[in-house]
Order: structure tokens, then sequence, then C-alpha cells
């Protein structure tokens, strides 16, 4: 198993781990938790031209036997402005693991990997609650301040946990354990990146296959395991975000929409967009 020491952990940026390099930290805030638990939040200004949504993320680093180090990084979007964001990270040191037998973290997904992961999954309305109440600041004495923010923690810990049991259960099957391996990991990643580039291409899952030199039926059940989207529902989805964009924000028409996109008629954008918004294109032109 490789080994990864706790300190080169605590010196990784986090922001860039998360959301890579050119996000910019406006500000940054240290909330005293406990000696097991560290938590930062970040102020960020993000790329404007990305579509962006808010996300949490997993990532487990064994560095020995039965010893880990946990981190959950979220990432909330500005009401106001995409532009804008919030970044929340928890680290659970392997100190705070110790309290656990082995076979008692064994019984959740993560812990059963033996090589470092990375595991994505949707915000939820009780997770956002938890996040906020992570950093409100109440009137009390520093313990029961760390005896507070220790338990919200926690809940986030077990919603993460909660949150990611269902995909990774609903593939108990030889083809998901390659996703213990990063290399296997970062192929799912690159294929996700060609979906997003070439937006008014889209590629069948033999095309995807090859340009990432996976075999096809690794690729959809990792691809449905990481994203919790079918490719066609990715590459579906990542198009008409972006149609509501063009439409709303710089003006197109829909049938300019329909063509940039790559759509064969108007006829099948606007179909593609109702099912997934509920709405006529036309209802959003401004």
């Amino acid at each position: 198993m490789p080994k990864l020491s706790v300190t080169s952990q605590k010196q990784s940026n986090p922001v860039e781990r998360f959301i890579g390099n050119d996000a910019r930290v406006l500000s940054t805030t240290v909330l005293a938790i406990s000696n097991h638990i560290q938590c930062e939040s970040y102020d960020v200004a993000l790329p404007e031209d990305e579509t962006r949504e808010d996300k949490g993320t997993l990532y487990l680093y064994p560095i020995d036997d039965n010893k880990y180090c946990l981190e959950l990084s979220y990432l909330q979007l500005d009401e106001t402005s995409s532009a804008n964001g919030m970044i929340c990270t928890l680290r659970f040191l392997p100190a705070f693991f110790d309290q656990y037998p082995p076979e008692t973290l064994a019984a959740n997904q993560p812990f059963r990997f033996d090589q470092t992961t990375q595991i994505p999954f949707s915000i939820c309305a009780l997770t956002r609650s938890l996040i906020d109440k992570l950093q409100t600041e109440t009137v009390s004495t520093p313990f029961i301040k760390s005896l507070d923010r220790s338990n919200t923690a926690m809940h986030l810990l077990r919603r993460a946990l909660e949150c990611i049991t269902i995909p990774f259960e609903a593939c108990q099957v030889p083809a998901c354990r390659f996703l213990a391996y990063e290399s296997e990991r970062e192929k799912i990643q690159e294929a996700r990146y060609i979906i997003e580039q070439s937006i008014d291409q889209p590629h069948t899952i033999r095309e995807l296959a090859r340009k990432v030199a996976m075999n096809e039926c690794y690729l959809k059940k990792g691809f449905k395991t990481i994203t919790g989207r079918t490719i066609h529902e990715y590459q579906q989805e990542f198009r008409i975000a972006k149609a509501k964009e063009l439409l709303q924000h710089q003006g197109l028409s829909v049938t300019d929409v329909a063509n940039t996109l790559g759509y064969s008629s108007i006829s099948h954008f606007s179909t593609a967009f109702k099912r997934v918004t509920g709405l006529k294109p036309c209802e959003l032109l401004k």
C-alpha cells in the first residue's frame, strides 16, 4: 500500500485539488474545532466562462494499515453570481478514526480501498444547513463551541457517507473495482472533460472509450458511479445547461443555440430542452 504522510496533506492546497488552479482565493478563515478535526473556509472567485454547480467531494488518504486521513470539501456558489463562491473543507485526521475498530470502518465503502480515493456527491438541503451551522458564531465558551462544531462536523461526515453509499452499493460487480486506482478514475475524469470540451459534437460511448483507452463496459459503469449519471444523461444535461446560458445571458436565438450546440434540428433541440427543464427554449428568451 502506498504511504502518505499526514504532513504532506496539510501542505496540499484543497482549493486547487477541489476545483483546479484557476480559482482565486479572496480570503481564508480557520475554524477551531479540535485536535482531530480541522476546518477552513475560503471565499473564492471562479472563472466566469465555466458552468459550475454546488457540489461536494470526499477524499480518503490511507497513510498506513487501518490509518486514514479523510477530507470533505464543499463548494457553494454565491446566490447572486456564479463567479463567486465559498469552499468549506473539513479534515479528519488519523487520530479521529483510531476511535473505531477497523471492521467498523470497513463496513463503509471508502474505507475498503487501500489507495487514495476521490468520490463526488451532491449537496442536499441538510448538508447546506449543517455547513451554515458550522460557520455560525455562537455566544459560548471555547470548549462548548468546540463540542458543538465537532458534533456538526461528524453530522457532515455521516451525511457524506450516506450520499456516496447508494451509487457504490448499486455497482457491486468486479468491473467497478478498478475505481480503487487513481489512474483509472482519471480516465473517467478525462472522458467527462472531453464531453464538456466538445459540447457541439456528442460522442458515442465507443468513441469516448477509445479516446481514454478504457473498456466500454468499465467506462459506462465507472462514469455512472462517479458522476451519478449515465454518459448520455451527462452529455444531455451539460448541453442544456449551456443552452440556458446562451439563451438567457448571451441573447442568442433558439435557432442559433440549436446550431451552436450541434442539434440536428430546432425541434430536436426543443424536445431535448423541454425534457430536461420542463420549459420551451423560447420561454427563456429575454
